[in-house]
């Protein structure tokens, strides 16, 4: 049995390993370092041209995961590892589980698309989805919604993007809709002329567009005036609120009924 030769075994077998394995290590190392920069360098540049908080956080963390991803990729290739297959395997892993995230993967997609076209914004009054209520945040997979009331209610940005959004918050201002009908008795000029005086001397009307003041349909029980004064869109409820209270008083001062819906009802007597 020949000598067996530590330092040829050394030399053909471990020092190659030890080599490769400090050179992994050192491609690691460096890759992870050379990672730390290029993130900072694009937080830096998200930052300085103002990019949603959300947008940029997600960008972040795809960019910071997938650079990773080839820094390991490249340290396991200089220790031998059959990388192709690696590759293979995590390409059928992340297929199976976008599979089965299909719906979770939607609201993530949905909430991208939220943050980048921003149809909406943190503190916007909007309905989506068959919900009312305040912006509260804007997430990745949901949004968090405020209603009247104070309940919080918490919807996935997939819903919210597949049904129509109105957002009452985007313009700054609005018209409100109101209206008021009388009786075919009352007098038709005087009612108009208080519910003109009335949208007049509310200081929080705007005077432009102007305000409209018209008959909009002859009714069954009721001659119905329309008032449509423009506000700002924060004093939209309490113009509508307080404009239905003083008009009520000032039509009641002027003896100016408002009809409700009446039923007549006819009896006959039916000999025997």
């Amino acid at each position: 049995m020949e000598n067996f030769d530590i330092t040829s075994f050394i030399t053909i077998y471990v020092q190659p390993w030890l080599t490769n394995i400090i050179i992994a290590i050192a491609i690691f190392i460096i890759g992870k370092w050379v990672v730390k920069i290029v993130i900072n360098l694009l937080a830096k540049t998200l930052a300085r041209t103002k990019t949603d908080k959300i947008l940029a956080d997600f960008i972040l963390s795809i960019t910071r995961t997938f650079m990773m991803f080839m820094v390991i990729i490249a340290a396991l290739s200089q220790l031998g590892v059959d990388t192709t297959s690696f590759i293979a395997i995590i390409g059928a892993a992340g297929l199976a589980i976008g599979l089965a995230l299909q719906d979770s993967l939607q609201n993530f997609a949905a909430g991208v698309m939220i943050v980048i076209f921003k149809p909406f914004k943190t503190g916007d009054f909007i309905e989506a989805a068959g919900v009312v209520g305040t912006v509260e945040e804007v997430g990745i997979f949901t949004s968090n919604l405020k209603t009247g009331d104070n309940k919080l209610i918490i919807v996935p940005n997939g819903q919210i993007l597949n049904s129509p959004i109105t957002n009452y918050s985007a313009k700054p201002t609005r018209r409100v809709d109101m209206v008021f009908g009388i009786g075919y008795d009352d007098d038709l000029k005087q009612a108009k002329t208080i519910l003109e005086k009335l949208v007049a001397e509310d200081t929080r009307v705007l005077a432009k567009p102007a305000s409209t003041v018209a008959i909009s349909e002859l009714a069954d029980s009721s001659v119905n005036f329309i008032v449509r004064p423009w506000v700002k869109a924060d004093d939209y409820w309490a113009v509508m609120w307080d404009m239905n209270e003083k008009v009520k008083l000032a039509f009641d001062k002027a003896d100016i009924s408002i009809p409700y819906p009446q039923m007549d009802i006819n009896l006959t007597e039916q000999k025997q």
